[in-house]
C-alpha cells in the first residue's frame, strides 16, 4: 500500500485493518441455507466450529477484499466453505484459486460434495493431509524449484490474498506461525484467538496442558508478530477474530 508521496503510513494500514474487521450493514445477518444445514450436522457429530457471529464478519471482511487466491486450513465438513462459496455466489465473484486443506479424508469426501453442489470445481483444490507434512512439501517443492527440478505442483499454493486458519486451540498458533510464509503482499490472515484456559489445571490432565501450552504459544506468536504483523482483534460472540497483515 504506498501513495504518491511514498509508503502509506502505518497508522493508516491499522486503520484499515480495524475498518475490514467491522460488520457490513448492507448484508444479510442470517447464516446461509447450505452453511445452517452444515451447522446442524457439525451439532449431531459432536463436532465444534466457529459461531455465526465470527463465520459473518469473516464473511464480511472477505467480502471486502475480494481476494484471488484463498487458503483455508482446517475445512472439516464444510461449514465456513459453505459461507465463502455463499458469498461468491451472492457477490457473483469467482476467486482464481481456493485451496481448502484438511487432514481427514472422510471430511475431503464431504467437501468435495459441497465443491461440485456450488460447481466450484474450476478454482477449488481440496488438499488432504497433515498441515506440518504439507508445509514441508511445498518448501521442499519451492526449492527444487529454484533450481527447475521442480515436478508438478506444489501442494500448497506459495502466495495467497486471504488465509483463513482453524484448528484445535492447542495448535491454533502453530498452524497460524506455518501459514504466515504464505500472506502475498498486502493479504490478510484470519484466524479465532484460542481458548483460554480456566482454573488450575493439574500435570496429569493432558487435555488441559496442551490448551495452557497452546494458549502460552499464541502469547508468544502476538508478542513476535507486533515486530513485523499488524494484528488487528474484533471480539465477537463465541471468541475473538484476529487479523494478520505485513507491515
Amino acid at each position: 500500500m504506498a501513495s504518491a508521496d511514498g509508503p502509506t503510513p502505518a497508522v493508516n494500514k491499522e486503520a484499515v485493518l480495524a475498518q475490514l474487521l467491522t460488520a457490513d450493514p448492507l448484508r444479510n445477518r442470517n447464516e446461509p441455507e447450505i452453511a445452517g444445514n452444515i451447522g446442524a450436522q457439525l451439532q449431531h457429530m459432536g463436532l465444534s466450529t466457529w459461531s455465526i457471529s465470527a463465520h459473518r464478519r469473516l464473511r464480511d471482511a472477505m467480502g471486502r477484499l475480494k481476494p484471488n487466491r484463498i487458503i483455508e486450513v482446517g475445512g472439516g465438513i464444510g461449514h465456513r466453505s459453505a459461507w465463502m462459496y455463499d458469498l461468491f455466489t451472492v457477490d457473483d465473484f469467482t476467486p482464481e484459486r481456493y485451496d481448502i486443506i484438511e487432514n481427514g479424508a472422510k471430511f475431503a469426501v464431504i467437501l468435495h460434495r459441497l465443491m461440485t453442489r456450488f460447481e466450484a470445481e474450476s478454482y477449488t483444490k481440496i488438499v488432504v493431509g497433515v498441515l506440518d507434512a504439507l508445509v514441508g512439501e511445498t518448501l521442499a517443492w519451492q526449492a527444487a524449484s529454484s533450481t527447475g527440478l521442480e515436478v508438478g505442483e506444489a501442494p500448497i499454493q506459495a502466495e495467497a490474498d486471504a488465509i483463513i486458519v482453524d484448528g484445535v486451540s492447542a495448535v491454533r498458533a502453530k498452524n497460524v506461525e506455518m501459514m504466515l510464509p504464505f500472506l502475498a503482499q498486502g493479504g490478510v490472515l484470519f484466524t479465532l484467538e484460542p481458548d483460554m484456559p480456566v482454573g488450575d489445571v493439574d500435570e496429569d490432565d493432558e487435555h488441559g496442558m496442551a490448551l495452557v501450552e497452546g494458549f502460552n504459544d499464541w502469547i508468544k506468536l502476538i508478542q513476535s508478530c507486533n515486530e513485523t504483523h499488524h494484528v488487528g482483534f474484533m471480539p465477537l460472540f463465541g471468541g475473538t477474530l484476529v487479523a494478520m497483515t505485513q507491515r
